[in-house]
């Protein structure tokens, strides 16, 4: 089952509208990316007036793979929200320029909110390399602390008051010509991570995880559960006492990219379950799109769109002659696919809201590992998609019928009932919306290179 290369998402890259051929996004090494990190040379933490603890120290939140697509908009949501962000990003499938649209964006926020500027410290590093440790070593105090008995002992104490980590490789088709890049970077660079995390004491954690660790059970034709895929036994009791045990279980995980997500997850889930001082919490994203309406921030890789939503703006743009339709026989109420598109933007909320969510935790002294889907919760048919962006850029799109793809499934759609009652979630945005912003990055982007021809 493959739903991400079953057109699950969006990306416009400069390449596919410029004259230059799109390229596969580089699998990098820590040695080959990593610039080095000057510890002297380092933004200070230590600025004053802006977010901070009982102390006035700047508290921030470290984002991993923060000028990404969903990075890049999660750092935009959580500086508009008043976080002071720490950016780290090796550039290996983004641009440095995207930091300059978040800036912008989010001061013309504060200007008209009347709020001061948070912080913004950025990176440039590969987060698996040596530098890592020495970053966080630069927002970390060592301070005196009395344990319970009473003796005094020195300990690491983080101005980072919470993780979430988007670095991750993401092409299904690349996972399997590379399956040890993705499982160097993906897995054994999480393992890495976690540990220098734990030595600075830095535990509320989120995971950017997806909807293909669910396997098989997307053939299933029914919203998506969390408890679908479980990474250790659950109890339930139901409203007449009666008490049942799910057992955890993965099925049909069929490309090494959704294996790196099920098994990063499954080392989270091990590693709350052993130090309840961790906070940790898994969003399985189903197909973020859209992006910010200002046209000025959305999704810009160094790599060749394959999903739905990029796949027909270069159709919309005269980069392709036609869109491939895979499958027309769907058990659907247009016989094409169903999935759940949800804007980049509810997705970015969605992380704010976990981190809240595990900040109340560590009020309540509460740990452990918890799942939780983003989407809609509402399925859209890929034709109804094509008419979406139609709609927006008042074109029409030229369809290739084809027939189906090995692993592809009719229907992919999330239940979001436990986000909605735990975090107090919900998606804002229509597919209308997420269309209509699409083409107006698209539009934006087509009027900066005059070149092109629409």
């Amino acid at each position: 089952m493959n739903m991400e290369r079953s057109y699950s998402g969006s990306s416009l890259s400069s390449s596919s509208l410029g004259d230059s051929p799109a390229s596969t996004s580089p699998l990098t090494s820590p040695e080959l990316s990593d610039d080095g990190f000057d510890l002297d040379g380092a933004p200070s933490p230590l600025d004053e007036g802006y977010v901070s603890d009982s102390t006035g120290t700047p508290r921030f939140t470290l984002v991993i793979g923060g000028l990404g697509y969903i990075g890049s908009h999660t750092t935009l949501e959580l500086l508009r929200a008043g976080h002071n962000v720490i950016i780290v990003d090796n550039l290996s499938n983004s641009y440095q320029t995207v930091l300059d649209s978040i800036k912008t964006l989010a001061a013309k926020h504060c200007k008209a909110a009347g709020t001061r500027m948070p912080l913004v410290h950025f990176h440039k590093l590969d987060y698996r390399s040596r530098s890592m440790r020495f970053l966080l070593e630069s927002y970390t105090d060592l301070v005196m602390t009395i344990d319970a008995s009473g003796e005094q002992r020195m300990t690491y104490q983080s101005r980072i008051a919470g993780v979430i980590h988007f670095a991750a490789y993401k092409s299904v088709g690349n996972s399997i010509k590379e399956p040890l890049a993705y499982y160097q970077n993906n897995v054994c660079g999480l393992v890495t991570l976690l540990e220098q995390l734990d030595k600075y004491n830095i535990r509320n954690f989120i995971f950017s995880s997806s909807a293909t660790v669910y396997g098989a059970k997307a053939n299933e034709g029914k919203p998506l559960r969390e408890d679908d895929l479980l990474h250790h036994a659950e109890e339930r009791v139901d409203a007449e006492g009666n008490r049942t045990v799910t057992q955890p279980s993965a099925v049909g995980l069929s490309c090494p990219y959704a294996r790196t997500k099920y098994f990063g997850e499954s080392i989270l889930a091990d590693v709350a379950a052993s130090d309840p001082a961790w906070r940790i919490v898994a969003l399985r994203y189903f197909n973020p799109v859209g992006c910010d309406p200002s046209g000025l921030l959305g999704e810009n890789p160094r790599g060749e769109a394959t999903n739905l939503y990029p796949v027909l703006t270069q159709v919309l743009t005269g980069m392709r002659p036609k869109l491939d339709v895979f499958g027309s026989d769907w058990s659907t109420r247009d016989g094409t696919a169903v999935r759940d598109f949800i804007h980049v933007l509810d997705v970015a909320r969605g992380h704010i809201s976990a981190l809240g969510w595990n900040a109340d935790r560590s009020l309540r002294d509460e740990g452990g590992f918890r799942a939780f889907n983003l989407g809609s919760g509402t399925g859209t048919t890929v034709l109804e998609a094509v008419r979406s962006l139609e709609a927006a850029a008042k074109r029409t799109v030229s369809l290739n019928w084809t027939g189906r793809r090995d692993g592809d499934v009719g229907v992919c759609v999330a239940s979001t009932e436990r986000a909605n009652k735990e975090l107090g979630w919900s998606p804002r945005e229509s597919v209308a919306q997420c269309a209509s912003d699409l083409w107006n990055f698209v539009e934006r982007t087509l009027r900066l290179q005059p070149a092109v021809k629409a």
